[in-house]
């Protein structure tokens, strides 16, 4: 059983923050497992490899969208996801902020809160991705045949890169603390035009954006560090007290603090026992930020 993030190949950093594997074996537990996804800074592939999820997207029923593979767009709730099955496998390609709009040339705020056939927007050619990926033998292999094919993808980039893209990973490595007119600075452009061209690119406004970016630094840590202090955790996070964090909790997930967390401690990774390693990793640095 693995939940663990990988760095791509260096080429590909500017495009891919990493990749992510997830093999549960639930052959001891009942099933469905049920876990709730709250927003975080990534706009994901998911390639199914071994069995199905049901998803509940909002207050919507739960529903088995049958995409071989999903593209999910920039989250700004939580998403109820139930897996199905004993033995449960995707290989998830975590892209960079701006990426997935470079690559495709959409408007990303076409894709927010969407969970789509990623054979749409991709073609066909993305099953015998998944195909390839289904029969590797081993969690090196996969990651080998992930590099080809976003190479592949990248080769046929639709939009030129621009400075607001490193700027936008920038964000993710402040850990949200950075400030809107220096973003904007950075970029190159007025705080207008810096709020317009982010917008199109990752599918929300900066704003929002560093709202997710510091709210998942809070989720990690306390997932990292259980026994941490909410109001400890609300300092070091750049919130101004334990109220402002509530604030963004009950916004994103629609819970308390406490009340995310008590259904986060039945979550399969933690029922599994592999949730302290890669919570710490993400506590203590972005994820290959590139």
């Amino acid at each position: 059983m693995i939940l663990k993030d990988f760095a791509p190949h260096p080429s590909l950093r500017e495009f891919v923050r990493c990749y992510r594997i997830v093999h549960f074996d639930f052959v001891k537990m009942p099933e469905p497992v049920f876990k709730a996804y709250a927003p975080r800074p990534e706009v994901c592939l998911h390639f199914f490899l071994r069995e199905r999820e049901l998803v509940q997207l909002g207050n919507g029923p739960k529903m088995d969208y049958k995409f071989p593979v999903v593209l999910a767009g920039q989250q700004t709730s939580v998403i109820n996801r139930y897996l199905q099955g004993k033995n449960f496998i995707t290989f998830n390609i975590v892209f960079q902020p701006t990426a997935l709009f470079r690559l495709t040339g959409i408007s990303s705020f076409e894709l927010t809160d969407k969970y789509l056939d990623a054979e749409q927007i991709f073609s066909a050619t993305i099953r015998l991705v998944l195909e390839q990926l289904q029969s590797a033998v081993s969690y090196d292999q996969m990651i080998l045949i992930a590099d080809r094919f976003m190479n592949a993808v990248a080769r046929h980039a639709r939009k030129d890169a621009h400075r607001l893209d490193a700027v936008s990973r920038l964000m993710i490595n402040s850990g949200g603390k950075a400030s809107l007119d220096w973003l904007a600075a950075e970029s190159c452009l007025s705080s207008k035009q810096f709020t317009r061209k982010f917008y199109e690119r990752t599918g929300v406004n900066p704003k929002t954006y560093l709202r997710i970016v510091r709210f998942t630094k809070a989720f990690n840590i306390k997932n990292a560090y259980p026994d941490r202090d909410w109001l400890q955790i609300a300092f070091d996070c750049g919130y101004f007290d334990y109220q402002h964090l509530i604030k963004d909790y009950k916004e994103f997930t629609k819970h308390t603090p406490n009340d995310f967390h008590r259904l986060e401690s039945n979550s399969p990774e933690r029922r599994l026992g592999l949730a302290s390693e890669i919570y710490k990793s993400r506590a203590e640095s972005p994820v290959f930020p590139g």
